[in-house]
């Protein structure tokens, strides 16, 4: 599992297309930056509606606030934690667990214990689902022109097409170029920014391999792409590329892999 910790994007918005520039604003929350670009002008009310999601996810899944949903309901078994849940974010709370049984507890949610839950390698992906289920509910992304959610790197298409770029782990610069068409998004696992931060919840330990980095794309949710980076890091490639034929089909790995 990814740790709840401040996060450097490794995936980034490119320039914007040449009919309009995009328009980008940034602010701090979940221990990273997260920002909201805007083809056709800067809209408030989208953002305000971005930001205001955000703020429900970190206040609700917080693993390191005692006060937090996350922390109060830890204890409690799967049942009673997707009885007594925010409704709003139960399906964070379905796709970890899932996750967790399809991957036999590579991806662990309690992986810090029994007693615990931690939603850090999926959380943030959830958010940028949640973001734009606002942004639709309340008729903002209609009128916003193209829209795209950053959150630490973890990006979503509201919508217009995005190109966007993977960090590449030689230095400065970056490598490979993705397209994201709307409603689709992305997520990068890697751990040459932040050192070894990956841990594998059917030991508890950090993740060593030959993945520099791996980004998943996902036709329609942002949650996914950023649990399922976090379980291909995790496996590898081989058997990385094998869960996904079986499980997700649709979902879209770029790998970058050690020369060792």
């Amino acid at each position: 599992m990814k740790r709840a910790l401040a996060a450097i994007a490794l995936c980034a918005a490119l320039a914007g297309c040449a009919r309009s520039p995009a328009e980008r604003v940034e602010w701090t929350t979940m221990g990273t930056v997260a920002a909201v670009q805007m083809r056709g002008g800067a809209d408030a009310a989208t953002v305000e509606i971005v930001r205001r999601a955000f703020d429900d996810v970190e206040r609700l899944l917080n693993a390191h606030d005692p006060g937090s949903e996350l922390s109060r309901l830890a204890p409690l078994p799967e049942d009673e934690i997707l009885a007594k849940c925010d409704p709003r974010m139960r399906p964070c709370y379905e796709a970890a667990f899932r996750l967790m049984r399809e991957t036999d507890g590579a991806f662990n949610p309690r992986w810090r214990g029994p007693a615990t839950l931690d939603l850090g390698g999926i959380a943030k992906g959830f958010a940028l689902d949640l973001a734009e289920e606002e942004l639709r509910r309340s008729g903002a992304a209609a009128g916003a022109g193209d829209v795209l959610v950053d959150l630490g790197g973890n990006l979503k298409a509201v919508a217009g097409t995005w190109t966007v770029g993977v960090y590449a782990p030689e230095g400065i610069g970056r490598r490979p170029t993705l397209r994201l068409s709307a409603g689709s998004s992305c997520a990068t696992s890697a751990e040459y920014v932040r050192g070894k931060h990956i841990y594998d919840g059917r030991t508890g330990q950090a993740v060593s391999n030959d993945v520099l980095s791996v980004t998943v794309v996902h036709p329609t949710g942002a949650m996914l792409a950023d649990g399922l980076s976090t379980v291909m890091f995790i496996f590898g490639r081989d058997k990385g590329e094998a869960f996904l034929g079986a499980h997700y089909p649709d979902a879209r790995p770029t790998w970058i892999m050690s020369a060792k």
